[in-house]
């Protein structure tokens, strides 16, 4: 029953993320909607390993891998913002050589 609980909190957040990345044009809200999507497979994660530690190092590493997303994305918004002095998502093949 608890299971339960959890699967309707990360349908909702993988719903919000998705609303996010599809309707947003900001990269930053982008990335924050991103990390939704990742936050609630870790909450399927941490939820189903009950029996063993297993969901939850494939969660620790899915918190490392979204980090280093972070980096990477943020520093495209910087280059792009440096380049163009507007953060557009439609303009983002202006960092093409």
């Amino acid at each position: 029953m608890i299971a339960f609980h959890f699967l309707i909190t990360s349908i909702g957040l993988v719903l919000i993320g998705l609303y996010g990345v599809i309707t947003l044009r900001h990269p930053i809200k982008i990335l924050m909607s991103i990390e939704l999507i990742l936050n609630a497979a870790n909450i399927n994660l941490v939820a189903f390993s009950t029996e063993n530690l297993i969901g939850q190092g494939f969660a620790s590493l899915v918190i490392a891998i979204s980090a280093a997303e972070v980096c990477v994305g943020l520093a495209i918004v910087y280059n792009l913002y440096r380049l163009k002095k507007d953060i557009d998502v439609m303009e983002v093949n202006a960092l093409k050589w």
